[in-house]
């Protein structure tokens, strides 16, 4: 049978994506969901529900998953971190894939800085560079919060080592900090660069994303993957077998 969606943000630019990958893998959107509609008779309609809206109803899209007992695919950014911490909670009560990207490239660049950040040491100074379209409300982009996470994670440093940018004068580079930049202009859909740079050498991983469609494809089959999971948060990694 094929599987039934419940799209919320269908409108959206990802949302129209989306339902033209759920086409081509022979899945159904059972509901189209946009601002207005009703939320919980259109994630009745369905097997799983995938969310590409905003989030400002994420709290309200786990609830009502949770009480449906719907498995759950979040492509919203923009969470507070306190906020984003409660919401994860709520979703590991249902079976959830939360990703601040669905490509399969993107998530092979996850596991290469994993890889890099932990094998190159303190005398490599890290840099995070993210190029989004103008029409981007949120920075940094959830690709590149999940880059420094990654990156804090194997350095063992906290979120008071990320530099967003730098003015004035800063005095020199401490070997502790990671800097994060955030380019916004044209219709780029996404560009991500981990720079690591030491005295003589730098080493860059790079993912340019060209076409919306790779971020679509991976979350249907991020949907397809989790239909039959026990309840718990899952991300791309766990859905490419790349832990």
């Amino acid at each position: 049978m094929s599987l039934r969606i419940a799209l919320i943000g269908s409108r959206g630019r990802m949302g129209q994506a989306i339902t033209s990958a759920a086409q081509e893998a022979g899945a159904t959107i059972a509901a189209a969901i946009d601002a207005g509609d009703d939320l919980a008779a259109g994630i009745a309609q369905a097997d799983v529900i995938i969310d590409f809206s905003s989030h400002k109803i994420t709290a309200e899209v786990i609830r009502l998953a949770v009480a449906g007992r719907k498995p759950l695919v979040i492509g919203t950014t923009g969470h507070a971190a306190e906020e984003k911490k409660h919401l994860l909670a709520e979703a590991a009560k249902i079976p959830t894939v939360w990703s601040g990207n669905y490509s399969v490239g993107v998530n092979l660049l996850f596991a290469l800085t994993r890889r890099a950040a932990a094998v190159l040491g303190s005398d490599y100074d890290c840099e995070v560079v993210e190029m989004h379209h103008r029409f981007k409300k949120d920075a940094p982009s959830g690709t590149a919060a999940r880059l420094l996470e990654i990156i804090l994670e194997e350095r063992k440093l906290t979120a008071e080592a990320l530099r967003h940018g730098r003015e004035g004068i800063t005095g020199e580079r401490t070997s502790t900090e990671v800097g994060i930049h955030a380019l916004r202009g044209g219709d780029v859909i996404g560009d991500h660069t981990v720079m690591f740079a030491a005295l003589g050498e730098r080493i860059e991983l790079s993912h340019k994303a060209s076409d919306r469609g790779i971020f679509a494809r991976g979350s249907i089959r991020a949907a397809q993957w989790l239909v039959d999971r026990p309840a718990g948060v899952f991300d791309m990694q766990d859905v490419l077998g790349l832990r």
